[in-house]
């Protein structure tokens, strides 16, 4: 097979490092394999044992790679990963929506990937820039939450409204004047939670597309993570929204 090379954006295929991302892919995209590395330290444990079972199943290729696993963990503790190729997807234009606008940390959208999956937001939009959907660390943050959505990056939020002019917009912003849970209970789908970048929020401009929401806190912070502030918003829609 031909040799394995260190990732970049514009490769067609990514790594899930980790034994359970791995085993994410093989369980929901294994379609998306093309081989799955092995260490040779790796146990012979249960989560071994279902990679195995599942690359038998699927005629999918597993080779000893620990240089290829060293290079992708800084901590030397990366036993597996899947090679799998990169796949956009298309959002449904009947389902609830989650809006990232240029989330640039790696760690926040992987993050935010596991906790759209937790609140049942299937349906994943990225603005960029923004931080590489299929970055190693992205994925393995995830724990392979990737596998399991449906996720595409639009080049700007106009692209993102021309191609789901249908959904209503609730933009999570410092200055927004509704709470999640007010907002939450008026939301008839389809409709879309808008979350911007780490340090500059969503552009002000932005409010007048649809209802400014925030997630009240204590005068002693200025702002939530927003890892964190996704997976409120999520919460609160999850319980609040009509179906």
């Amino acid at each position: 097979m031909p040799s394995l090379e260190a990732y970049h954006r514009n490769l067609p295929y990514s790594y899930a490092p980790g034994l359970f991302p791995t085993l994410e892919a093989l369980q929901h995209a294994p379609e998306r394999v093309r081989r799955v590395l092995l260490s040779t330290e790796t146990d012979e444990g249960d989560a071994l044992g279902q990679i195995r079972a599942l690359c038998a199943r699927h005629g999918i290729r597993i080779e000893t790679a620990d240089r290829v696993l060293r290079r992708l963990s800084a901590k030397d503790n990366c036993y597996a990963a899947a090679v799998f190729d990169k796949a956009p997807a298309h959002l449904s234009r009947d389902a609830r929506h989650l809006v990232l606008v240029n989330p640039m940390d790696k760690g926040n959208m992987g993050t935010m990937l596991r906790s759209a999956l937790g609140f049942g937001f299937l349906d994943i939009a990225v603005i960029l820039p923004a931080a590489d959907l299929y970055d190693p660390p992205v994925v393995r943050a995830s724990m392979g939450a990737l596998f399991s959505l449906r996720v595409r990056e639009f080049d700007s939020f106009d692209a993102y409204r021309a191609a789901h002019a249908e959904h209503a917009l609730y933009l999570f912003m410092l200055d927004g004047a509704v709470a999640p849970e007010v907002a939450a209970r008026e939301a008839a789908l389809p409709w879309s939670l808008v979350m911007g970048n780490e340090g500059s929020g969503l552009p002000s401009k932005l409010a007048e597309l649809g209802t400014p929401v925030r997630i009240p806190h204590s005068g002693a912070i200025d702002s939530l993570n927003l890892a964190v502030a996704a997976a409120i918003g999520m919460y609160v829609f999850d319980r609040e929204a009509p179906e």
